[in-house]
């Protein structure tokens, strides 16, 4: 159960049509696989999507960071010892996405080896999770559409609202018209990406108070310290900390200073070990937990909910599980598929899934 060597394979999927939110946008998944090998000739994969507008991670810097400085430090340590390979990890800091995929291939090849899935391995709750669609930066009416088409062919009732454009009444009226529209029984919550300042915050939820909003996400950035704090102070729904919170120390200080009072957990920057302290962190804390998307293809939506279906607080709410949905193609020799609202996490020994190789070699950019 020794791991013998470590890949790292950037390749390049295009979306169908680009996802637009207040800190990017983006249009190409340009994501890196990342395998590890055992002596026993089992291999675990994991994607990194690399967010340089929200991390400073690109493509090419998780493929330096795994091939040139985390490969070394794993290689020769036993599946078991995911504590010694997180210390090792930490020695260098940031890089939360390269991180994030050694560690998760690392549980993967665990319960490959094991011939356990990787949601039993960390709690075993449930077997599926209800999902959440993300829509982005549009006019009323498309997004509306897009709303209703989602949930009339996939039965997704929960849909997180990209907000943050300015004037902040752009956004305001998309959020009405979402809720005029699919009516009051769908969920509905709003993530900001700090795009707005904390006082046109306060002016977009009081527009908004009588839409039933679910939560708020970071609506302004969190080096606004005390602009932050005063508009939680004020906030009549969960506020989630997202970019603010990378690191379980992250989580500790949002909600201790009152910068939030809820947490997304988003595998692809925490993997399975430290979400696993951020989700005891929130649970210990009694604040609430949502399974956040990182504008994940299926390899990484497969992560998140092996992650979220394994713990009651993360599977109690709906998870943001389908944006793969919009990418024109993918790896898995078996696509996922989403029914009545749900996704299943995949049967089988760790993540369930198997890389298409002639797909791989289609898309990979490292020829």
């Amino acid at each position: 159960m020794k791991v013998i060597s470590v890949e790292a394979i950037p390749y390049a999927i295009p979306y169908r049509k680009p996802l637009r939110f207040a800190s990017g946008e983006v249009s190409v998944a340009e994501h890196v696989l990342v395998r590890v090998h055992t002596d026993e000739g089992v291999v675990g994969v994991a994607d990194a999507p690399p967010r340089p507008f929200t991390y400073g991670e690109t493509q090419a810097s998780i493929v330096a960071a795994v091939r040139d400085l985390f490969a070394s430090q794993v290689v020769g340590t036993r599946l078991l010892e995911r504590e010694v390979i997180g210390t090792r990890l930490a020695r260098t800091v940031a890089n939360p996405a390269a991180k994030s995929a050694v560690d998760m291939a690392v549980w993967d090849a665990l319960g490959r080896t094991l011939d356990t899935s990787v949601t039993d391995l960390l709690g075993g709750y449930t077997d599926r999770m209800r999902v959440s669609h993300m829509l982005g930066f549009d006019e009323p009416a498309a997004m509306v559409a897009e709303a209703e088409r989602i949930r009339d062919t996939y039965g997704i009732t929960t849909f997180k609202v990209k907000v943050g454009r300015h004037p902040y009444r752009l956004d305001t009226a998309v959020v009405r018209a979402l809720r005029e529209g699919l009516g009051p029984d769908a969920e509905l919550y709003v993530d900001g990406n700090r795009g707005w300042s904390a006082s046109e915050a306060a002016r977009a939820l009081h527009e908004m108070a009588d839409l039933d909003l679910l939560f708020a996400e970071e609506l302004c950035p969190a080096d606004d310290v005390l602009g932050r704090r005063w508009l939680v102070e004020q906030c009549s729904v969960p506020f989630i900390a997202d970019e603010s919170a990378v690191t379980p120390a992250d989580v500790t200080r949002e909600l201790l200073a009152g910068a939030a009072t809820a947490v997304s957990i988003k595998t692809a920057r925490t993997g399975f070990t430290q979400s696993q302290r951020v989700h005891h962190l929130a649970e210990g804390l009694g604040v609430e937990v949502v399974m956040g998307n990182q504008i994940d293809g299926q390899l990484g939506t497969v992560a998140t909910v092996a992650f979220g279906a394994a713990y009651r607080l993360t599977a109690t709410r709906a998870g943001e599980l389908s944006n793969f949905l919009d990418m024109s193609d993918d790896l898995l020799t078996e696509p996922l598929t989403i029914h009545g609202g749900h996704l299943a996490v995949r049967s089988g020994p760790g993540l369930g899934v198997e890389i298409d190789e002639a797909k791989l070699a289609r898309y990979r950019t490292d020829h």
